[in-house]
């Protein structure tokens, strides 16, 4: 299938603001991308072009890096990319790695960071899971237990919100989902990464709310990565991932030095009608 991408972000600030933003597809999706989404960056109110450069960062992200001028800037792109159209993979029965097995890059992934503080919430996951054989099990537990102890509430979100906060209030967002999941794995010696992107109503009722950017996890398990999502708690098509780390402090959208508003954030991700694939083949 073809699936549609893109977003367009406003900000606001009162003098010119360097700004890193990590908004494009990840490196690993590069070769499913039909049409490039192109950034564009337009001063608010110059109405001219603002000049971005690029860089990878430690976990393999792609960061674009520009100053917003007095008045703000608008930053939009959008793409095409092809998705295979089968829902999220399932881990098979493969054994739980041992820490002292498991690769060197992958050990980081275990340790607690800012939203994920594995201390508070070890006795927690050990009286919760400990007896649960076997890794994909336990983190299809782990996910089923979070799904169920937090609410998504959009309106009560709050980007200072930590794992055992998320635990103790029973309130979340898809990043709180993520930041609890990723915690109690990782209490239980499983590897554990937050993931953000696009994942768009496909396969599912459409939601009324609007689109936004979500957040998943990703856990290593045998030799390889497998994709879980404690919000929804359901295998998923069409995810496309654009950034991952230890946690959303490691994958913020736009991380800016001086103050700044957020006075407009759309985001599209559809599914494009089968005639028109047939049209882009033939373009």
């Amino acid at each position: 299938m073809l699936i549609r991408y893109g977003y367009s972000i406003e900000i606001a600030c009162d003098i010119p603001t360097p700004v890193i933003a990590m908004l494009d597809i990840h490196p690993t999706r590069w070769a499913d991308i039909e049409r490039a989404d192109t950034l564009s960056a337009i001063g608010r109110t110059t109405g001219q072009k603002v000049d971005v450069s690029d860089y990878q960062d430690g976990f393999g992200n792609i960061c674009r890096r520009l100053i917003a001028p007095a008045g703000g800037v608008t930053l939009a792109a959008e793409g095409l990319v092809r998705d295979s159209g089968e829902p999220d993979a399932v881990a098979p029965d493969g054994d739980q790695l041992a820490p002292e097995h498991l690769p060197d890059d992958v050990l980081v992934y275990l340790l607690g960071s800012r939203y994920c503080e594995t201390d508070r919430l070890n006795q927690v996951a050990w009286s919760r899971f400990g007896h649960i054989q076997g890794g994909r099990a336990r983190v299809q537990a782990i996910c089923d237990f979070v799904h169920g102890h937090l609410t998504f509430n959009y309106k009560l979100a709050r980007p200072t919100r930590t794992a055992s906060e998320a635990y103790d209030e029973q309130l979340a967002v898809c990043r709180d989902f993520a930041h609890l999941a990723i915690t109690l794995c990782r209490a239980m010696n499983i590897p554990a990464r937050y993931c953000t992107g696009y994942l768009g109503d496909i396969g599912v009722p459409r939601d009324p709310n609007p689109m936004d950017f979500s957040a998943w996890f990703e856990v290593f398990l045998g030799d390889r990565w497998w994709t879980y999502d404690a919000r929804h708690n359901t295998r998923r098509i069409g995810r496309i991932v654009m950034a991952r780390g230890r946690d959303a402090t490691d994958v913020a959208i736009l991380n800016s030095f001086g103050l700044h508003a957020l006075t407009r954030f759309d985001v599209i991700t559809d599914e494009v009608p089968a005639e028109a694939v047939s049209r882009v083949a033939a373009a």
